[in-house]
């Protein structure tokens, strides 16, 4: 195992469990990914301030793609908490929680045009993107292959949401 994860948890609040994962390894994971937890659910609550606020001529368009996305986030937030869960910790899912540990940068709540817009949520899907990916190595490094799939699977989803949103702002050449 490498030993560059500095991941500092309590492994007295893990829940007994009989995932053959050792105890210190399963409670690095559940730091990991109640991190990702938190982003996750910011992640979804920013594509609806898109989806709820969008204005301009491409309002339509863009406020059902903003509903996709967040619609298709909702079960990424859901795998996340459950594979906590099935690994002997606590999906720490509220709202404050959320806040107070997501990596994504606040959303700006003063936008309105939908060009502002598509930034901004590009912006949230490709830090969330970044972070998955980076999961996926220290899943790897934890030796949890199934931890690591789960965030392939959903960084794949992130990185088609993040090219159908870009691509409002892409030219053909």
């Amino acid at each position: 195992m490498n030993t560059s994860i500095s991941i500092v948890a309590d492994p007295n609040q893990m829940y007994e469990t009989e995932n053959d994962i050792p105890l210190l390894r399963r409670t690095a994971l559940n730091v990991l990914m109640n991190q990702r937890l938190a982003s996750a659910i910011d992640l979804q609550l920013q594509l609806k301030q898109a989806h709820w606020n969008v204005k301009g001529p491409n309002f339509i368009g863009l406020h059902e793609l903003f509903d996709k996305v967040s619609e298709a986030i909702e079960p990424y937030v859901d795998m996340i908490a459950e594979r906590i869960v099935q690994l002997g910790g606590t999906a720490e899912g509220t709202i404050r929680g959320a806040a107070n540990r997501s990596r994504l940068t606040e959303y700006p709540s003063s936008i309105g045009d939908g060009s502002a817009h598509v930034d901004a949520v590009a912006h949230a899907l490709s830090t969330f993107a970044y972070e998955s990916r980076n999961t996926i190595t220290e899943a790897d490094e934890l030796e949890d292959a199934v931890t690591a799939d789960l965030f392939t699977e959903v960084t794949r989803g992130i990185d088609k949401w993040l090219w159908f949103v870009e691509a409002h702002h892409q030219a053909t050449k």
